[in-house]
């Protein structure tokens, strides 16, 4: 039987999903992790506690739905960007992984600023900047801080990476994750040698990279019996997190959008050229999809319903408790029940700062606007409504660099409430649609691993098979005014009290 595996690397948690070849979910399983947080600023992980969650996550699988030894299993990686491991020549790690949150290496960031300029990095890069997180400043930052470990590191290897020589032997990266580490030249899809040069560091010690779905080898028989999985299955490259979740959702030619509202909003577009945002406000990646990119960008503003429920929602987090309904389901009911535009009531999201396309990383949150009429139900919708003015400002900063988009697949938690869902269609005025699978990123993943041994032809035939719309929402041309008018507002507020964040704590 024809088995595909999408593996989802994520910061807190690992999650493996088993689908057929017609996209179909067959199992799933979903294994925690605690990060080590030493200090301020420091974020690790133990490169095992990564290793045992999958051991796990393959365990139940099999209790789920069996795996036989006569399978054929292709199996491919969603992953989080920017997490780093040091490696020696026998193939150990020599210190925690550094994850892609940590932000010890701000003095590096700083170096590399004055040493390439910010305006490099991103035609070299397509990062807008250099950065704490980005994975050069943290190789700066061992280099200087941790000599010993730095003269001993073999191999830098992103987590992908470190996966995929786990169960292989073989040392391979691709496009989508290494973009972002700031030592990839983004245009001509080799390492950075100036980087490299100043870093004291060879590209021998980074893996060759390859294109998203294609097959590195398969898993050796010492890693097929620690993993309880069998021998003839096939290792494939994947794609950074977004971007599998994109192509899970259908979302792999230009034209079309992607939002994911989980505890971040994350937007991805794919395009045929790489197109530099003249602004420097859009970052540019490579894409999963040989030869294209994606303008990708991420804010901490979908955290925002999470903060409201748990602050303000009690009664519907006891219900949830005793099994009654979703307190999130519950909130998408009560904000049904106000008018679009919250009668005048709008708020700016930025509880932890605001990213691309306006970064600010001391806007805080607002609400403007609420008189005597308002109630919890208009601060909850509110709060949906402000998310889609994110996905509306994304969208037309993308207008602005000559990206038109037609239509939005909408991902992760958010896309679960229909009423948020219309929210969204009407602020921005194009249609939205929802997917069957609710694995967005695991199944882009398992389609690229598809893909990579030949099930499919070629990526589009693939998404056709494994990738059904669920719902689509038209936008109500009847709150469109209402909206332009609140999306104005946003805006304003947004620019005015850029001088009170500057001022605030």
């Amino acid at each position: 039987m024809k088995l595909l595996i999408g593996l989802d690397i994520g910061t807190t948690a690992l999650k493996a999903a088993l689908f057929d070849t017609a996209g179909k979910l067959l199992a799933v399983s979903t294994q925690e992790y605690s990060l080590i947080t030493p200090q301020v600023n420091y974020v690790e992980e133990a490169g095992e506690v990564y290793w045992s969650a999958f051991q796990e996550a393959v365990k139940e699988l099999k209790e789920i739905h069996p795996i036989h030894e006569d399978d054929e299993i292709a199996l491919g990686i969603s992953a989080q960007g920017e997490t780093l491991f040091f490696m020696d020549k026998e193939g150990r790690l020599l210190k925690n992984a550094i994850v892609w949150m940590d932000n010890r290496a701000a003095e590096e960031a700083k170096m590399l600023k004055e040493t390439f300029t910010d305006e490099r990095c991103f035609q070299v890069t397509g990062q807008v900047s250099f950065e704490p997180c980005w994975p050069a400043s943290k190789i700066l930052w061992v280099k200087r801080h941790e000599p010993e470990i730095f003269e001993k590191t073999d191999k830098f290897l992103l987590i992908e990476d470190y996966f995929i020589y786990r169960m292989t032997g073989k040392f391979a990266t691709e496009g989508s994750l290494v973009c972002s580490s700031t030592y990839w030249d983004i245009i001509q899809k080799c390492y950075w040698k100036e980087m490299l040069d100043y870093l004291g560091v060879r590209k021998e010690q980074f893996p060759p990279v390859y294109e998203s779905g294609e097959v590195i080898g398969k898993i050796t028989k010492e890693a097929a019996q620690e993993m309880g999985l069998p021998k003839n299955l096939t290792v494939c490259t994947g794609a950074l997190d977004q971007a599998a979740g994109a192509i899970g959702a259908g979302n792999c030619e230009e034209g079309m959008f992607s939002e994911t509202i989980g505890a971040a909003l994350a937007i991805c577009a794919p395009v045929s050229r790489p197109v530099f945002d003249p602004n420097r406000r859009m970052p540019l990646h490579y894409f999963a999809v040989p030869d294209t990119y994606m303008i990708h960008t991420f804010t901490n503003g979908g955290m925002t319903l999470r903060w409201f429920r748990d602050r303000f929602c009690p009664i519907e987090m006891e219900a949830q408790k005793l099994g009654v309904d979703d307190a999130y389901n519950m909130i998408s009911k009560e904000a049904a029940k106000v008018p679009a535009g919250s009668e005048g009531l709008v708020m700016l999201p930025h509880l932890a700062g605001s990213n691309a396309p306006d970064v600010n990383a001391k806007a805080k949150g607002v609400w403007f606007g609420f008189t005597l009429q308002h109630t919890r139900a208009h601060f909850m919708r509110s709060v949906m409504e402000s998310l889609g003015y994110i996905v509306k400002r994304n969208i037309d900063s993308l207008g602005d660099m000559g990206i038109q988009v037609k239509e939005i697949r909408s991902l992760g938690g958010g896309s679960k409430s229909p009423v948020w869902n219309q929210i969204k269609s009407d602020i921005c005025q194009i249609p939205l649609e929802t997917v069957t699978s609710v694995e967005a990123a695991s199944l882009g993943a398992a389609i690229l691993a598809g893909k990579a041994v030949g099930i499919f032809g070629n990526l589009k035939e693939a998404v056709e098979n494994m990738v059904a719309v669920k719902e689509r929402t038209e936008p109500n041309l009847d709150n469109q005014k209402i909206y332009e008018e609140g999306y104005e507002r946003y805006q304003e507020l947004f620019q005015d009290l850029s001088g009170c964040f500057e001022k605030s704590i």
